[in-house]
C-alpha cells in the first residue's frame, strides 16, 4: 500500500437505510479510479450488504475492510446513545461483530435503534479496533461538555479492552463543534497517547449529491427539505474526498492520515466464499447420510409402483441421480426437504405436486418430494442438477397458505431455533415511489405529483429514464417545466437506492450450527421475527444452503373445496374424494376447460389465457401443460401461439428440420417449446451431455432472454 495514500474508514452505504446514499458498485469503482486500494464499510449497525461489498472489492483489486457504526446505550446518565466505529482487523473480530450487531436487533432495540451494551463490546472486542467518532462517541460527549477528567477516564477504560486498539476520530466537514471537538481530541490524544485518526463520516459519493441524499434522509423521517425546523446533520462535505483532498484538509495532523493507512494495514479478513454448509440430518448409528438417502429412495419407489415391477429404467435412473446426489454432497438436502414434506402431510397441510426443474428427479419422486413421474413426461435431471456445474439443488415448494408456517415451526424445532430463520429482502426506491417521496419532501402539492407519476408507464421494471424516452407528455413537461425537471433529476438520483428491509416471501435458511456462525440477524422492532441481515443471493454466497417454503392460497382453497364435498358425501355416505386419484383424462374435465370456465383455476383464469383455451381447445393433459408454456410474451409475440395451434387443429403440418428431431418435437408439433427439448435437441444433435446441454440452455437464458420465452413442463 502506498505509504502516502489515504484510506477511508468510515463511509455508510445506502444500506444504511437512515442516512446513506453510497452505492456498493461505485464506491468500490470509485476508490480504485482513485488510485488507492483500500476501503471501509461500516454501515449504521448493520452488515447488510458486507458479501455485496466484499466481493466488489476484491474483484476491483481493493481491499475490504469489514466494519460498522454502532450504537452504544448510554446507560451512565440515560442520555441518547453514543458512536463507536468497529473494524475487523480477522476472522475473530468478524465474528465478534457479527454477533454484537445481532444482539443489537435482538436485544438491544430502543426507540427504533438497534444498541448494543459496552458489556457486549468489553466481552467481544478480541479482533476488533474501535474508533470513538467524532463528535458522537461518549468520549467527544464528554470532551464537548468541557469534562476533561470524564474523557480521561473514559480513554483508559476503553484502552484496558482496546490496548493499542483504540483510535479518536477527528472530521472536518463543516458541522458544528467539529473545531472546538478537534482542539480537545488533539489535546487529549497527546496526554493519554491515544491516536488520531482523520475520516470523512462519507454518506455520498459525490459533492453534487448532497440534495439527493437530504431528500433520502426527509424521505426516511417524514421531513420536507424547506423545513427550517428539521434537523440538519449533514454537510455537503461528507462526500468522498481524494486523497489529495484529505492530506491537504489535515496538512496539520499528518499523523491522522497517516494512522488510516496503518489501521487498514491492520484489518485482513479473508472470508471462505461458496462453500455449502448443509444442516445435518440424523441418521442411524453406523450407517452413513448417503447409505440412508439410497435406503429411502429404493424403498420410496417400490411404494410408488406397489404390487407393480418396477421397469429397469427407472431403476437405472435412479441409480444415476443417487450417485451423482451422493457425489456432491446433497443427500442431507433431500433427506431434510423430504422430511418436512412428510411432516406437512402427516400433519394435513396441503402440499404442491412440484414446480419448477426439482420435477425433474425420479429420487424427488420416489422420496415423495414431489408428485409428478419425471419419467412419464420426459423432465430431466440435469435440469435441476447438473452434474458438470456444481450448484445447490433448489426445490421450490408450496404449501397451503395456512399451515406454512406450521412447517417452518416445525422445521426451527427440529434444527434448532437458534439455526433457523426466514431471510431478508430489501425494498428500493422504485421510479414511480420516488417520485412520489421527491414531490413530498419538495413540498410539491399532492395533485401535482400524483400527475407526474401517473405518466410514468405501468411496466414492470420501469426507470425514470426509460418513461422519459417513450412517454412524450413526460418527456416534454420535463423539457418545459423547471419544476418537473428538478423533481425528476432529484429522483433520479435516488431511484433504485435501498430503502427498507423486509421478509422474503418464502425463502428459510437452515444453518448446521448457530446462524450467527455465518450470518448476521437482523429484527424488525415492530414484528418480532429473526432474519438474516444477508439477502436470498449472499446467504447462498457464505454457504448456507435456502429452502423455498412458499405459500400458496389455491392450495388452501382447495383444501376448503375438498373438506365441503367429502362433508357433503360423508351425509350421502360415500367414499371420501380423494383428489390424488381423479383421473388426468377425465373428460368432463376437459369439456369443462375448453368451455373456458376456468376462473380460479390456478393458471388457467386471466381473460388472455382464457382467450388461449378456446383457440387450443385442449383434449389432454399435455395440451394444459402446453398452455402455461405457451401464455408468455415471447410465444405469444413470435407467432409461436399460432403455429402451435394451427398444427394441433391440421390447419398446418409439423416441421421438422432433422429426422433425428421428430421424437423430441412431435408432443409439441415441431415446436421447441421446452427447455428440456433444446438440451434434448444438443444431446441428440451434437453429442452434448445431458450436463453439457444444460449449460448451453444457460447461457441462451443468459444472453437471449430464452427463460421468458420458454417454460418447463413442470
Amino acid at each position: 500500500m502506498n505509504p502516502s495514500s489515504f484510506v477511508h474508514l468510515h463511509v455508510h452505504s445506502e444500506y444504511s437505510l437512515v442516512d446513506g446514499l453510497v452505492r456498493i458498485e461505485e464506491l468500490v469503482g470509485t476508490i480504485a479510479n482513485m488510485g488507492e486500494n483500500a476501503v471501509a464499510l461500516t454501515d449504521q449497525c448493520n452488515l447488510f450488504a458486507m458479501v455485496k461489498f466484499y466481493q466488489a472489492a476484491i474483484d476491483a483489486g481493493v481491499k475490504p475492510i469489514i466494519g460498522a457504526d454502532v450504537w452504544v446505550m448510554n446507560e451512565q446518565d440515560n442520555a441518547s446513545p453514543f458512536r463507536i466505529i468497529l473494524l475487523c482487523q480477522n476472522s475473530i473480530g468478524y465474528q465478534n461483530l457479527t454477533e454484537l450487531v445481532s444482539r443489537a436487533y435482538i436485544e438491544g432495540q430502543q426507540h427504533g435503534k438497534p444498541q448494543i451494551k459496552k458489556e457486549w463490546l468489553y466481552k467481544a472486542n478480541q479482533g476488533l479496533i474501535a474508533i470513538a467518532a467524532a463528535r458522537e462517541s461518549d468520549i467527544a460527549h464528554a470532551l464537548l461538555a468541557n469534562h476533561l477528567e470524564l474523557a480521561e477516564t473514559l480513554v483508559d477504560e476503553w484502552t484496558t479492552h482496546f490496548s493499542d486498539r483504540l483510535y479518536l476520530e477527528v472530521v472536518r466537514t463543516g458541522r458544528v463543534d467539529e473545531n472546538i471537538y478537534i482542539q480537545a481530541a488533539v489535546k487529549l490524544s497527546e496526554k493519554k497517547s491515544c491516536p488520531l485518526v482523520a475520516s470523512n463520516d462519507v454518506r455520498f459519493i459525490a459533492a453534487e449529491d448532497y440534495e439527493a441524499h437530504e431528500a433520502r434522509v426527509c424521505i426516511h423521517e417524514g421531513h420536507s427539505l424547506n423545513d427550517p425546523k428539521r434537523p440538519k446533520r449533514y454537510s455537503e462535505q461528507q462526500y468522498l474526498k481524494t486523497p489529495e483532498e484529505m492530506r491537504a484538509l489535515f496538512s496539520d495532523l499528518p499523523e491522522a492520515i497517516e494512522n488510516s493507512v496503518e489501521i487498514a494495514k491492520r484489518c485482513t479478513l479473508e472470508l471462505a466464499l461458496n462453500k455449502v454448509y448443509l444442516p445435518n440430518y440424523p441418521v442411524a448409528v453406523g450407517t452413513t447420510i448417503e447409505q440412508h438417502l439410497v435406503a429411502e429412495a429404493e424403498l420410496g419407489l417400490k411404494k410408488r409402483f406397489g404390487e407393480k415391477e418396477i421397469p429397469e429404467f427407472y431403476l437405472e435412473r435412479l441409480k444415476t441421480e443417487l450417485t451423482v446426489l451422493n457425489s456432491m454432497g446433497y443427500a442431507g438436502y433431500f433427506l431434510i426437504v423430504a422430511d418436512f414434506i412428510r411432516w406437512a402431510k402427516n400433519n394435513k397441510i396441503p402440499v404442491g405436486p412440484g414446480r419448477g426443474s426439482g420435477a425433474g428427479s425420479l429420487v424427488a419422486y420416489a422420496l415423495d418430494i414431489t408428485g409428478l413421474d419425471p419419467l412419464l413426461y420426459d423432465l430431466l435431471f440435469e435440469r435441476f442438477l447438473n452434474p458438470e456445474r456444481v450448484s445447490m439443488p433448489d426445490f421450490d415448494i408450496d404449501f397451503c397458505m395456512d399451515g406454512r408456517d406450521r412447517v417452518i415451526d416445525y422445521v426451527a424445532n427440529r434444527y434448532g431455533r437458534d439455526s433457523v430463520s426466514q431471510i431478508i429482502t430489501y425494498g428500493t426506491m422504485a421510479a414511480k415511489a420516488v417520485i412520489r417521496d421527491v414531490g413530498r419532501v419538495l413540498g410539491h402539492p399532492y395533485g401535482f405529483v400524483d400527475k407526474i407519476a401517473k405518466l410514468i408507464p405501468l411496466e414492470l421494471g420501469i426507470t425514470l429514464d426509460k418513461a422519459l424516452r417513450e412517454e412524450e407528455t413526460l418527456k416534454q413537461r420535463y423539457a418545459e417545466e423547471e419544476e418537473v425537471r428538478i423533481l425528476i433529476d432529484l429522483a433520479r438520483k435516488l431511484e433504485g437506492i435501498t430503502r427498507n428491509a423486509g421478509k422474503h416471501a418464502g425463502g428459510v435458511v437452515i444453518a448446521p450450527s448457530k446462524l450467527t456462525d455465518f450470518t448476521p440477524l437482523y429484527c424488525d422492532e415492530n414484528e418480532g421475527v429473526l432474519i438474516t441481515q444477508f439477502d436470498k443471493n449472499d446467504v447462498e454466497t457464505i454457504g448456507l444452503v435456502k429452502f423455498d417454503f412458499l405459500g400458496l392460497r389455491t392450495l388452501t382453497i382447495i383444501d376448503w373445496a375438498l373438506e365441503t364435498v367429502n362433508l357433503l358425501r360423508a351425509q350421502n355416505a360415500e367414499e371420501p374424494l380423494d383428489i390424488n386419484a381423479i383421473p388426468l383424462d377425465d373428460q368432463k374435465t376437459f369439456d369443462l376447460l375448453r368451455s373456458c370456465n376456468t376462473t380460479a383455476v390456478f393458471q388457467l383464469e386471466s381473460r388472455g389465457m382464457k382467450d388461449l383455451v378456446r383457440r387450443l381447445q385442449p383434449d389432454v393433459f399435455e395440451e394444459i401443460i402446453a398452455l402455461v408454456a405457451l401464455f408468455r410474451p415471447g410465444p405469444l409475440q413470435s407467432g409461436m401461439v399460432d403455429d402451435f395451434i394451427n398444427r394441433k387443429h391440421g390447419r398446418a403440418k409439423p416441421e421438422y428440420l432433422h429426422p433425428k428431431l421428430t421424437a423430441i418435437l412431435k408432443p409439441t408439433y415441431g415446436i421447441i417449446l421446452y427447455q428440456e427439448q433444446v438440451m434434448q435437441i444438443a444431446q441428440v444433435l451434437a453429442g452434448y451431455t445431458l450436463g453439457g446441454a444444460d449449460l448451453l440452455r444457460r447461457g441462451m437464458e443468459t444472453r437471449s432472454g430464452f427463460k421468458k420465452r420458454s417454460n418447463s413442463k413442470s
